[in-house]
């Protein structure tokens, strides 16, 4: 290869990526950007009253009219309701009994020992697919990947004589490019489910969105990913940079293997996990099972509805067992402070939420977002796009708002309100929205310097290569993202084609 030409587009790819980076750090705190979209909606509120901007809804026939929030009602409103907007904000409560559960299995040490296990005990023909792969569950625990399976990748293919950088770019690829997809329902479900739902009743004020609406989509994606996460390692990113003929020390090559008690600990979080399942089972085979619904159907199941709450209890009872054996917890005041710690990690994500769902309501209220929607819907119906042309652009456009925003709850919490009922005036399901900016979100996650790992994963590089810097990240990742983001889209082509639900609760269309 030319090396100067190769110095060329590495400079050009660094001029563009540091043009992202600037673009982005212009950008305030996402919490005082809501904030000031929460003003701006009142003003615009405003506006389209007085110039009678308005819509006709398409089923029910009645014209829709902008509520002027700067008037003296509206003001009352605003003062009156403000913390029943904050405190009845559907994603918070989720989001937070969801952390306190997986804060137990995280804080324990269990998720590490899992990852450990997983990943060193894979056949070397298979290492590859298992650190991608290891990488995808991760995200069960929020950031355990981007700390802990990252480096390991590159200490793991060391061990194998291949180059490290390679092995992190594969565990990144999982951890952050496989974010949306899992096995297991994680933190980032009921966060989106929330906010899907939020937007949604801003057309249909009884619509629910579960956490598991887009489950059976993400189980098959984990594997999709995996898969093609491990064919770009090994076909793309390892002949690139070839043999690693950098210094390697002992202390490089040394894994710390699980002993006796996290053994023992990972023995009895089996069998835990196996008495869960069986109450879930008892539960819901037998046609009179407490478990089912009360038309005796699965589908209206206490379970699939208090899904986020089995989560809390099966995780934190399986962190707290192995704590107690590992010796982590020694009494009930160290359980309850690893909550504790769970829960400060969420400070700065309610106060995200005080100033996002301010935002949410007062667009709710406006009814700016349904005349949006409207107005939205009949513009793109009369482009007769089809429905995988318009998920394909909307992916797209997901993915490239990602480059200049790293937090996927804050641009989720921006774009729903939009989105989900344009969409749903198109006749699309706000769970099918959900899962198009998923795919759009997660794919460019590697790629993006916003994303609030990206500069820990540049040092981690430079770990192996001290001259590794955002172009070198970009350059090696790109491959990954390019990929996901294409065979994810020919999945879900196939999934819109063959009419598939995305979930047990979550369909593709959606009747006006």
């Amino acid at each position: 290869m030319d090396v100067k030409k190769s110095a060329k587009r590495k400079s050009y790819i660094d001029v563009f990526l540091n043009g992202v980076e600037r673009v982005g750090n212009v950008l305030p705190h996402p919490a005082l950007l809501f904030a000031i979209f929460a003003v701006l909606v009142l003003l615009l509120s405003g506006v389209f009253s007085w110039i009678g901007t308005s819509a006709v809804h398409p089923s029910e026939g009645y014209e829709i009219e902008v509520v002027n929030l700067l008037s003296v009602e509206g003001l009352r409103r605003i003062l009156t309701e403000m913390v029943k907007n904050f405190t009845s904000f559907a994603p918070m409560g989720i989001v937070v009994v969801a952390m306190l559960g997986i804060g137990l299995a995280e804080k324990s040490g269990l998720i590490g020992a899992m990852i450990r296990k997983l990943v060193m005990a894979a056949p070397p023909r298979l290492l590859t697919f298992v650190i991608v792969f290891a990488g995808i569950l991760s995200n069960i625990a929020s950031s355990v990947g981007y700390v802990l399976l990252v480096p390991l990748g590159g200490v793991i293919f060391l061990m194998a004589r291949r180059h490290p950088i390679v092995g992190m770019a594969a565990a990144f690829a999982g951890v952050s490019g496989g974010y949306s997809a899992n096995l297991i329902i994680g933190t980032i479900d009921p966060l989106l489910a929330g906010l899907t739902e939020e937007a949604a009743r801003i057309v249909d004020k009884t619509y629910t969105v579960n956490p598991i609406s887009n489950y059976y989509f993400m189980v098959v994606s984990t594997f999709l990913v995996a898969g093609v996460g491990t064919w770009v390692t090994e076909k793309i990113i390892a002949p690139r940079f070839g043999e690693y003929k950098g210094e390697v020390n002992e202390e490089d090559l040394k894994v710390d293997k699980l002993n006796s008690k996290e053994k023992k600990g990972l023995l009895w979080v089996g069998v835990v996990s196996a008495v869960f399942l069986a109450l879930i089972l008892w539960g819901l085979i037998p046609e009179e099972g407490f478990l089912r619904g009360e038309d005796g159907s699965m589908l209206t199941s206490p379970l699939l509805k208090g899904v986020v709450a089995v989560l809390f209890l099966w995780a934190g009872s399986c962190g707290i067992v192995y704590g107690m054996i590992t010796g982590e917890f020694k009494t009930d005041k160290d359980v309850m402070g690893a909550m504790g710690e769970s829960a400060k990690s969420l400070g700065t994500y309610l106060v995200l939420v005080f100033f996002a769902s301010q935002f949410v309501y007062y667009f709710n209220w406006s009814n700016l977002g349904l005349v949006l929607a409207v107005n939205g819907a009949n513009v793109i119906n009369s482009m007769d796009l089809g429905v995988i042309p318009l998920m394909l652009m909307f992916a797209l456009f997901c993915g490239m708002i990602n480059l200049v925003m790293g937090s996927a709850s804050a641009k989720w919490a921006l774009l729903a309100p939009v989105f989900v009922p344009m969409f749903m005036m198109l006749g699309y399901s706000p769970e099918l929205t959900q899962v198009v900016y998923r795919i759009g979100d997660s794919a460019t996650n590697i790629i993006s310097p916003m994303m609030s790992f990206f500069a820990l994963i540049i040092v981690y590089f430079q770990k192996y290569d001290e001259k590794a810097g955002i172009g070198t990240i970009i350059s090696t990742m790109l491959p990954y993202s390019m990929s996901f983001l294409f065979v994810w889209i020919l999945l879900l082509a196939l999934w819109l084609f063959t009419g598939l639900p995305l979930g047990p609760t979550g369909g593709l269309y959606y009747s006006v």
